[in-house]
């Protein structure tokens, strides 16, 4: 029997959705998961200025390398929009504030230890290096732009994303590939004329992304349902 494709595109497009929005899924019955103590990386590999990459099953995270176990990285976060306490803005990011940022398209670029950022993964070190070639700047340039644009900031999940953030700061150019695989995901669900119901979870999922507007509350409604309709 041929499976349901309207489960398989949500799911889909729900894994695609976290992987940009970096949720880090909690183990069973514990709390916000801590992150390794002090010292469990070894940084004399690391540069200032360098690009850190840490893979996870859903996403990669991406961070720059400012020196002395401090990676500057942009995060989905709501308590700046709240509150100018730096004490409790600097603490780690809890899902809830990460997904309440994301909703209310609210983020800080933030420095943290190479630890709180990394919380256990592998690192890979200028691993996009070789997409840009020719493009990359400076170490000192990629670690000072890092540094000026430490703070509150806005948050897209298409335009302005850590990946973005990173490639800015390295190569001059704000670029997300992770957005790319997104959009590619987006476009094969819509397409799917055999899923209505996956076509409308697009749409909802766009508002929650872009925002609540005419200018995409319309389009993100109408246009998967035209399309399906015209395939």
């Amino acid at each position: 029997t041929m499976k349901n494709p309207v489960p398989q595109a949500a799911s889909l497009l729900l894994e695609k959705l976290l992987l940009l929005v970096h949720v880090r899924p909690l183990p069973e019955g514990s709390g916000e998961e801590e992150p390794p103590t002090p010292g469990y990386y070894d940084t004399s590999c690391f540069k200032r200025g360098d690009l850190l990459e840490v893979p996870r099953t859903l996403f990669i995270h991406f961070g720059i390398y400012l020196g002395e176990n401090r990676v500057a990285h942009l995060m989905p976060d709501i308590l700046p929009a709240l509150t100018g306490d730096r004490r409790q803005i600097q603490r780690v990011v809890t899902n809830k504030r990460l997904i309440l940022g994301v909703i209310t398209k609210t983020a800080s670029i933030r420095v943290d230890t190479v630890e709180d950022f990394a919380y256990g993964g592998s690192i890979l070190v200028n691993h996009m290096d070789r997409l840009f070639q020719d493009q990359v700047l400076g170490s000192e340039e990629a670690a000072r732009r890092a540094e000026k644009l430490v703070g509150a900031t806005a948050y897209s999940l298409l335009w302005n994303n850590c990946e973005h953030f990173v490639t800015y700061c390295r190569y001059g150019a704000p670029v997300s590939f992770q957005t790319d695989k997104f959009c590619e995901t987006v476009k094969m669900i819509i397409r799917d004329q055999r899923s209505v119901l996956a076509s409308v979870l697009v749409g909802l999922a766009s508002i929650v992304c872009l925002g609540l507007a005419p200018s995409t509350t319309l389009p993100t409604i109408f246009i998967p349902f035209f399309l399906w309709m015209a395939g």
